[in-house]
């Protein structure tokens, strides 16, 4: 049986690999019975060789960053994917310093079809980790923090977090008594335990990468914007306002910003310039 707890994945926080993970912002996904270039194909990444370690990938992604100016705004990056043993099968590891993205719905959708996926993120020094479980195209469970869990099975996966060391409840909920653990490790130990795969800094920094150029995710419709807050005296405040509303009121701040500028000042009055004195 796999024992292993985030004690296990202490390296994380001596590790120069790790570090860029979290400043760049990482994807980490582990995917069941799919080939590194089938995983790529899913993902709608185009091909662009193969990378010798992460020293390889980082290169890669580098350039790709440079060729795009540094675009803030264009979340396109490229991916490294290599296969490795794991429990019950053959797996691919794929890692992407993609600001936290993760793979798009229809890409998990496919690849977790009759097989699992395990993924954990993180979105470049803001503190937003989150972890997702996938079983047949079903996400099974996800969380930000362990205590607030969602998915189809949100608390079948207590005992595991407990066991890994988060800081639970043999109901979920958060343990004020539990010792501090390493959270980040305590998923990388999570990840384990749901695939057999212990990752290392070896492994990943010695695997030979499929590189593929993951485009730009359009981003998704909305239909309006609701803000429901509750101070802390009960007061209650609740507006919604449609996508329609709220364009209009762009429009009408843009053209008020460009509108022409007039500057209008009351003249002072006439006066007569002559003085008019008498002498003795």
């Amino acid at each position: 049986m796999n024992s292993v707890t985030a004690h296990d994945y202490a390296w994380i926080r001596t590790s120069p690999l790790f570090r860029h993970m979290m400043e760049s912002g990482y994807t980490l996904t582990l995917i069941r019975g799919r080939t590194p270039l089938e995983v790529l194909r899913a993902m709608e990444a185009e091909p662009r060789g193969t990378g010798e370690g992460t020293a390889g990938l980082i290169e890669a992604d580098d350039a790709h960053r440079t060729e795009l100016g540094h675009d803030y705004w264009d979340q396109s990056y490229v991916a490294g994917a290599f296969g490795t043993p794991g429990e019950n099968g053959d797996w691919t590891l794929v890692l992407g310093f993609d600001g936290g993205l993760g793979l798009a719905a229809p890409s998990v959708e496919t690849l977790s079809k009759g097989g699992r996926i395990v993924a954990h993120s993180t979105n470049g020094g803001k503190p937003i980790h989150l972890f997702h479980w996938f079983e047949d195209g079903e996400l099974r469970t996800t969380f930000e923090g362990p205590s607030s869990r969602d998915g189809s099975t949100p608390d079948e996966l207590v005992p595991l977090l407990r066991e890994v060391g988060f800081p639970l409840t043999p109901e979920g909920e958060h343990d004020e008594s539990a010792p501090d653990v390493d959270m980040k490790a305590a998923a990388f130990a999570l990840a384990e335990r749901l695939t057999g795969v212990r990752v290392t800094e070896s492994l990943l920094q010695e695997a030979t990468y499929e590189l593929g150029l993951v485009p730009d995710q359009p981003a998704e419709e909305w239909t309006g914007l609701v803000i429901d807050i509750t101070d802390a005296h009960g007061e209650r405040l609740y507006k919604e306002w449609t996508y329609e509303e709220i364009a209009a009121a762009s429009d009408r701040a843009r053209a008020e910003a460009n509108a022409p500028i007039v500057i209008t000042y009351d003249k002072p009055p006439a006066t007569d310039g002559s003085h008019h004195g008498t002498g003795e």
